[in-house]
């Protein structure tokens, strides 16, 4: 036989199950992953003690400013992350909770994540040179161009690594920086054809461009809207799509020319 149950008891009994299921989430560990800024690098400098691009057999010109390519902090593939933590991300600016599967997408092992991530950057280091010396119409013959940037891993950098040759060897074409002198900061793959591929985490790289002291950022254009999200004050967005449009809009931003913006 069945009763009706009061109102306050039966919403006592439903949330029950709901109290359960936050106790245990709060003691069990979840897919997601805590990100934060990482560090940044100048790709016409050193990092780590080493120049990050290294050019011989053929010309290269003495360059002022800087161009800083930029990366995220994750924990660890294996790491647990609480419920805790995920909220506290949530709230905050400086942190990101992202599904782990978006930052380590191979799974395995840390050390096989290690590995992937790091062919992945000796891959995107190979793919900048042909698109840098595609850009500029020029064979690599005798020359040769080598880039070191230390652990860091991923292919996020090969926007600025193609931008770092370019800049080494030819500057803005008409015999000054491509910089014009500026901490220019930003992110993207490339392809070798100069197409620039979305990289995910950029609210958190504008964040870090800017404590490097950045003035200027470079984002894929499809992520312009992740980018305007958290923008720190005084830092210029401009989106980008090929290798070519970047290289334009930096020669424009020093012209005082005209320049997209999200």
């Amino acid at each position: 036989m069945l009763s009706r149950l009061s109102r306050p008891r039966a919403l006592a009994l439903c949330a029950l199950p709901v109290l359960a299921l936050f106790g245990t989430a709060a003691f069990a560990p979840l897919p997601f992953t805590l990100a934060q800024p990482g560090t940044t690098a100048n790709v016409l400098g050193k990092n780590d003690g080493k120049p990050v691009i290294t050019i011989t057999g053929a010309p290269t010109r003495t360059t002022e400013g800087q161009l800083r390519m930029t990366t995220i902090f994750a924990t660890s593939p294996n790491a647990d992350v609480g419920i805790g933590q995920v909220i506290d991300g949530w709230f905050r600016t400086d942190r990101a909770v992202m599904p782990r599967d978006s930052v380590y997408p191979t799974g395995g092992s840390e050390k096989e994540i290690e590995k992937h991530n790091l062919d992945d950057m000796k891959e995107s280091q190979d793919v900048a040179v042909d698109a840098a010396l595609n850009y500029l119409d020029r064979d690599l013959g005798s020359m040769r161009i080598s880039v070191d940037l230390g652990d860091v891993g991923g292919p996020s950098a090969g926007l600025f690594l193609a931008l770092g040759i370019i800049d080494k060897l030819d500057g803005d074409g008409s015999g000054g920086d491509l910089t014009g002198g500026r901490s220019i900061a930003g992110t993207g793959t490339i392809s070798a054809d100069g197409k620039v591929g979305a990289v995910g985490g950029v609210s958190l790289k504008t964040q870090a461009a800017h404590r490097d002291g950045a003035t200027v950022f470079l984002v894929p254009e499809d992520e312009c809207k992740q980018a305007e999200a958290e923008r720190p004050d005084g830092l210029r967005l401009i989106p980008v799509t090929t290798l070519k449009g970047a290289v334009d809009s930096l020669r424009s931003l020093e012209q005082g020319g005209k320049v997209p913006s999200c």
